[in-house]
């Protein structure tokens, strides 16, 4: 199936891993994503308060150019994104409100638009756990994750139709399927101060050392999220949040498709690893002794099997001669 894609401001920039992983994970699965030509931003999350329709008109441009291509489903990456789009979406359809907005377009945007979902959800959809498991090359049997998603993917639930507002499951699936062991994570929900990371700093740093500190205090080996402004957030600012609880923070914050992909066996730089401010070597050294500690165990088990069956040949040998004689 053909994907429309929109991968937002973020995935040129400031997410490039999520965007390097994201295509590598999609692509292994069969999923095709075709990015729609000349998008814009999206307005992110501040242009709402600023000005509804404006922001409204900037997510109805993209969703315009998905319709006249035909597309069948709109994917994106991006929480923020992905509530932006599903909110103009759902405003575009009272008539009064469309008409201000199609004043700001070129030309009146698309009576219909298609559907917008998560890249998250696309993949779920389209791949059940058995498919997942089949791509992978190296479990992560052996490793703890948290799952973390931050405030915006399953809330407003109406809006956004992610399951359970509170506690979101989808993460945890396509991870488990993958061979991993996810933590109960009570915080998966809560906000990691978001944009407040420059006007509010020391909001942000007690808000992402509040879930770092319960992370570790779980012993995950690492959190894994869905939203580039939450990554941002826990590990770019680790050592402000590590002040603002007064505690040493170390740990690694990947994306789940980057996550996914070492489980697809793609080497870190294929995944962008190395733009990670916390480094995840320590958890793929962890990932690899595990593997390969299972493969001399294995080949144990072949060596044992093999030496009794050798064993076995001549008793077998001498049996049939003195059955013989």
């Amino acid at each position: 199936m053909k994907f429309a894609y929109y991968p937002g401001c973020s995935a040129k920039g400031s997410s490039a891993d999520y965007e390097k992983s994201t295509q590598a994970v999609c692509a292994a699965l069969g999923m095709r994503l075709e990015e729609i030509p000349g998008w814009n931003c999206c307005g992110s999350t501040p242009a709402h308060a600023v000005d509804t329709e404006l922001s409204a008109a900037l997510c109805a441009r993209n969703l315009d150019i998905a319709a006249r291509q035909e597309a069948e489903i709109l994917l994106t990456p991006c929480p923020s994104c992905l509530s932006n789009l599903r909110h103009a979406s759902k405003r575009m359809e009272d008539a009064a409100f469309r008409a201000r907005v199609d004043a700001l377009l070129d030309n009146p945007a698309a009576a219909h638009f298609p559907p917008v979902t998560s890249v998250m959800q696309g993949i779920a959809a389209n791949c059940d756990a058995a498919a997942i498991a089949a791509r992978v090359r190296k479990s992560l049997k052996g490793l703890r994750l948290a799952a973390y998603y931050g405030c915006l993917m399953s809330r407003p639930p109406e809006i956004m139709d992610f399951g359970d507002p509170e506690n979101p499951t989808l993460m945890e699936s396509l991870l488990t399927a993958c061979g991993a062991e996810m933590v109960d994570f009570p915080l998966k929900t809560a906000c990691c101060g978001a944009s407040y990371g420059i006007p509010e700093r020391p909001m942000t740093a007690r808000n992402s050392g509040r879930i770092l500190e319960l992370a570790t205090r779980l012993g995950v080996d690492a959190v894994v999220v869905a939203c580039p402004l939450c990554q941002m957030n826990l590990d770019l600012r680790q050592t402000q949040a590590s002040r603002a609880v007064d505690a040493f923070f170390r740990m690694p914050v990947l994306y789940f498709t980057q996550m996914m992909g070492l489980a697809f066996g793609f080497a870190p730089e294929h995944l962008g690893l190395e733009k990670l401010r916390v480094s995840a070597d320590g958890l793929i050294n962890k990932l690899d002794g595990l593997r390969q500690a299972e493969a001399r165990e294995a080949a144990a088990r072949e060596a044992k099997t093999a030496a009794a069956k050798a064993a076995e040949q001549p008793d077998r040998a001498a049996a049939a001669e003195g059955g013989r004689s």
